[in-house]
């Protein structure tokens, strides 16, 4: 069992529900980056190796989307492990099997124990 805290990154776009779920997660004993695009979550990864999970909406701007964040996060840092959410987009068929996909609206209460689960906590 881990003694340190899990280090989270939230990947959302719309600021109301990352902070929501950032306030959840730290009130839970996470410590919790967020970004609000993948290009600054893999900026945010590249500066703090201590991120365990990333939590990433599929539907966002920029240049890639939360389903190539994955699978970008997942060949470039095989340990840390994904969480992938969406209120639009059900992409359950192209998911690795080790992804856990979170319809929106949430429960944070799941968001929490699937993360336990990821981390075996």
């Amino acid at each position: 069992m881990q003694s340190f805290p899990v280090t989270i990154l939230v990947v959302e776009d719309e600021a109301l529900i990352r902070l929501a779920i950032e306030d959840e997660l730290e009130d839970q004993g996470f410590v919790v980056f967020s970004a609000g695009n993948a290009d600054e979550a893999i900026k945010m990864i590249e500066h703090h190796p201590e991120i365990a999970v990333v939590f990433t909406d599929i539907d966002m701007p920029g240049t890639m989307d939360g389903m190539k964040l994955a699978a970008f996060v997942r060949d470039r840092w095989p340990p840390i492990k994904i969480i992938v959410t969406s209120g639009r987009v059900n992409p359950l068929g192209n998911l690795a099997e080790d992804i856990p996909f979170l319809a929106k609206p949430y429960d944070h209460a799941k968001v929490v124990g699937t993360i336990r689960s990821l981390m075996s906590l």
